[in-house]
């Protein structure tokens, strides 16, 4: 089958094509920038931005499937730049896929288009969106989602799947800056640090994905649906971030801030970033403020039910595996 991974160079497109070649597809990618390490895996790779429909138009050309993975994240940046990336981008890979007649598509979206600041203790699919979004990348997330859904039809079978904090060996993103804050000293977490988190093994996350697709082309009931992907085993957000702490073998964090100075700290820093027009992420904002201090974790039920997902990878298990990938890494995380 042929298949295509858009953002294929990030840390779960990365995964979803080793496991996609490892299944005997024929894999292609879409990414902005050009890396030579998929086509040494065999990946037939495409160079261009999302929010362009011609490169989207010729990376989906002759596709079987496609997973929609590629999305600008974070906390900081302008609404212009977020909307092109996840929404216009979307719009071309929908596009794109009706143009070619490709008939199935699983986009990655987040829990985070649901979120609007309060605690999230065991909420399912049919929590609505906020009114109003505190960041602009649930923002346009959920503006992606929803024009997935609403793809969705007889002729073109769509799913969106809602996995939340990715982690594990190979993370570019959250286990570097850990590592890094955490040698530095620099951590401290927002609130008590005891509130319950959902973190979900990348594995797994690679599993649900392939599920996805699977029910999808095999009649699943799961087309214009979204579904929550966990590892069904929520965790206080201190010791999570001190388990993967303690897999580099760098010091647990053990100071905190209290959440109303944090927040404070944050929406100073956003207007000063603002004013200064700075483009790197501040240290703090109210998104990642009221993320860090509050709880996410979901029912994972229809998963279960729909999908046949069932996490093969437990939080332990992870752990254990994250400690043998760092010793098995060069000097840079040993420093």
């Amino acid at each position: 089958m042929r298949v295509l991974v858009t953002g294929g160079a990030g840390f779960l497109g990365k995964a979803l094509v080793k496991k996609l070649l490892s299944q005997g597809h024929t894999v292609r990618s879409l990414s902005r920038g050009d890396y030579p390490e998929l086509r040494k895996l065999g990946v037939g790779t495409h160079q261009g931005d999302l929010a362009e429909y011609r490169y989207v138009h010729r990376a989906v050309a002759d596709c079987d499937l496609v997973y929609h993975v590629g999305a600008k994240a974070g906390a900081w940046g302008s609404y212009e730049d977020y909307y092109a990336a996840n929404v216009m981008g979307t719009q071309n890979v929908i596009e794109a896929c009706r143009t070619h007649g490709v008939k199935y598509l699983v986009n990655t979206s987040s829990p985070s288009v649901i979120f609007g600041g309060q605690d999230q203790e065991g909420n399912d699919e049919s929590t609505p969106y906020p009114e109003k979004y505190i960041a602009h990348y649930p923002k346009t997330k959920a503006i992606a989602e929803r024009m997935v859904m609403d793809a969705n039809d007889d002729e073109f079978k769509t799913v969106s799947l809602r996995p939340h904090l990715i982690w594990g060996p190979g993370d570019t993103q959250l286990i570097p800056r850990l590592v890094a804050q955490g040698k530095a000293g620099k951590l401290k977490f927002v609130g008590s640090g005891t509130k319950r988190i959902d973190a979900v093994y990348i594995d797994n996350v690679v599993d649900a994905h392939i599920l996805a697709a699977t029910k999808l082309m095999h009649g699943g009931k799961c087309d214009g649906k979204t579904y929550f992907i966990t590892n069904d085993d929520p965790w206080p957000f201190e010791q999570i971030v001190n388990g993967i702490l303690k897999a580099a073998d760098v010091p647990p964090v053990t100071k905190h801030v209290p959440a109303n100075i944090a927040y404070a700290a944050g929406a100073a820093l956003e207007q000063i970033y603002t004013l200064l027009r700075k483009k790197e992420e501040p240290r703090m904002t109210r998104f990642i403020v009221r993320q860090l201090a509050t709880a996410h974790w979901y029912d994972i039920t229809a998963a279960k039910n729909d999908l046949g997902y069932s996490p093969a990878v437990s939080m332990e298990e992870g752990l254990t595996r994250l400690t043998e990938w760092f010793e098995r890494q060069d000097a840079r995380w040993k420093k």
